[in-house]
């Protein structure tokens, strides 16, 4: 196997690790403000508190979004390069 072969290899492999850190994100968010608002009311959380967490959820759906156009971006580079 080459050397281009090989860093090929690898940042195909980084990509798709970097693809996978972004969908237990989005799982995990998703997972975490669902619990939120089923347990905010039986916590006695105020509704400036469920907001703040409101809008941590978006601020982690946010990057999610950003880093997954970064992910398409630099797959279709590799894809020219070839």
């Amino acid at each position: 196997m080459s050397a281009q072969e090989q860093s090929a290899e690898a940042r195909e492999r980084a990509l798709a690790a970097k693809g996978r850190m972004v969908s237990l994100v989005i799982v995990g968010t998703m997972v975490l403000w669902m619990l939120s608002l089923w347990l905010a009311p039986k916590i006695g959380l105020t509704s400036r508190q469920s907001i703040l967490i409101d809008l941590f959820a978006l601020a982690a759906l946010l990057w999610s979004f950003i880093v997954s156009m970064q992910l398409k971006r630099a797959r279709k580079a590799a894809r020219e390069d070839r």
